[in-house]
């Protein structure tokens, strides 16, 4: 079991226009998805490789020049690994967010022991418009797990599910 890189960062933003415009125009980041209901913005700077690197959601509570992060995601190796990661957040009495599928990725989000949230995902080669976020089962055989997938891929109901 192996971290195998940093995947996507977020921030909350209070004017999700003006933060939009700058990794866009100035960074030169390409729009991938985003949703103006929820007020959430996915950017990539190659979108022919990785759906999205960040994301910016409108949210952002604290104060200007408060450092803040949305979260950090680290990518792993196999689903073999986010289960074990499952385990082992259990064992150790780390706080568990959601254990998710969004389509194009597994993934289980955490808290340090600060309050960041963090999470391990798998990408799963596959075109899934974001957000996407349904709640998974990570109690079971890997292929029970892939088949809860499909499955939430296909059935009814909304696309995002957030936590409360």
């Amino acid at each position: 079991m192996a971290i195998t890189g940093l995947g996507h960062t977020g921030f909350w933003v209070h004017d999700l226009d003006a933060m939009r415009d700058f990794y866009t125009r100035v960074l030169g980041l390409a729009v991938t998805d985003e949703d103006e209901e929820l007020g959430i913005v996915f950017l990539s700077s190659c979108p022919e490789q990785e759906h999205h690197e960040f994301v910016l959601q409108r949210g952002r509570t604290a104060h200007d020049g408060a450092k803040l992060t949305h979260q950090v995601s680290w990518r792993v190796d196999s689903l073999e690994s986010v289960i074990e990661f499952h385990h082992r957040f259990r064992a150790e009495g780390i706080e568990v967010q959601q254990e998710v599928t969004h389509g194009n990725a597994i993934g289980i989000y955490f808290f340090d022991p600060e309050g960041n949230r963090n999470e391990v995902y798998l990408r799963v080669e596959r075109d899934v418009r974001q957000p996407f976020r349904k709640t998974l089962d990570l109690d079971q055989e890997p292929a029970d797990v892939m088949a809860d997938v499909e499955r939430l891929l296909t059935e009814g109901g909304p696309a995002y599910q957030p936590v409360q």
